[in-house]
């Protein structure tokens, strides 16, 4: 899932990076069947889940979750798998019935199947730390928070879906990602100070990788072009651009060109606005040193 209130429906919760009562969907019986069928041409060709992964692209835990009816697959899977596994075009066929449940609304299933491909992410958060630079503990404790309160099989299965999502980071080393985040999301101490501790760290380790950029957004700055609240943009492999905003009870998925242009242009100042990425390291590294 995307960050905050994703795919919210009031019959049955919210999709986000901020919690909400279902993080992932019951399986539907498509996806099972779907998962059985993949499964069962794999075994077929006496491969396991780690030696049939890289011939896909995804990771064996992506398989997995497939094969066992948790995620619809990405929008090349099933291609990819149909000919790998030499399965006649039963997988393909399988694929052209694959639903949710309703409780995703078909807005947000339309952006998770984009970022799965997508060529480049830009993430502005300043109401909490984007779920994909999240950790456990941090995930955790914004699932324990949450109001109506979950109970504990909910929030496992909340935490299992993020941690999963995380997974595009290392598995899109060919997207480039790109966080702009607000100084004042550590200084919150969110779950107490060894959670931060622990959150910078991993955040510093991230900004590590070759596709991931981190950008802070200072504490004091007189001009700020992303006070209309969180935005992500996306560009997909044929270069068309969408967006995606959130409000406290609601998404919104962005198609118009006229208005893409302007979440790009406000995109483009808060990265000259925000702190380089080495002064963003250094400041991280500071917070980090003093709790």
């Amino acid at each position: 899932m995307t960050h905050g209130t994703d795919g919210i429906d009031s019959t049955y919760g919210t999709f986000g990076n901020g919690g909400g009562r279902s993080g992932e969907p019951e399986p539907h019986y498509s996806l099972k069947m779907f998962g059985e069928v993949v499964k069962n041409f794999r075994k077929r060709a006496g491969l396991t889940q780690e030696q049939f992964a890289p011939l896909v692209g995804y990771s064996p835990e992506t398989v997995a979750s497939i094969e066992q009816g948790r995620r619809l697959p990405p929008p090349d899977f099933a291609e990819l798998a149909d000919e790998i596994l030499d399965a006649f075009g039963v997988i393909l066929g399988a694929a052209k019935h694959l639903t949710r449940r309703k409780g995703l609304a078909s807005w947000f299933r339309q952006w998770a199947q984009l970022e799965l491909g997508a060529l480049s992410l830009y993430t502005y958060e300043c109401r909490l730390i984007p779920g994909l630079l999240q950790t456990p503990a941090y995930a955790r404790t914004l699932f324990a928070d949450q109001l109506p309160p979950l109970d504990d099989e909910q929030i496992e299965a909340q935490l299992a879906a993020r941690l999963e999502r995380q997974q595009l980071l290392r598995n899109r080393p060919n997207t480039a990602f790109t966080f702009i985040l607000e100084e004042h999301l550590f200084l919150r101490d969110l779950g107490g100070e060894e959670v931060t501790r622990e959150l910078i760290d991993h955040i510093l380790d991230l900004s590590e990788l070759r596709n991931v950029d981190i950008q802070i957004m200072p504490l004091v700055r007189h001009h700020h072009a992303g006070l209309g609240g969180p935005v992500q943009l996306l560009e997909t492999p044929d270069h068309q651009w969408f967006g995606y905003l959130e409000g406290q009870a609601h998404g919104q998925f962005v198609s118009d060109p006229k208005v893409i242009s302007v979440i790009q242009m406000r995109c483009a100042s808060m990265r000259s606005q925000a702190l380089s990425l080495e002064d963003s390291k250094s400041l991280m590294r500071r917070m980090r040193g003093a709790r």
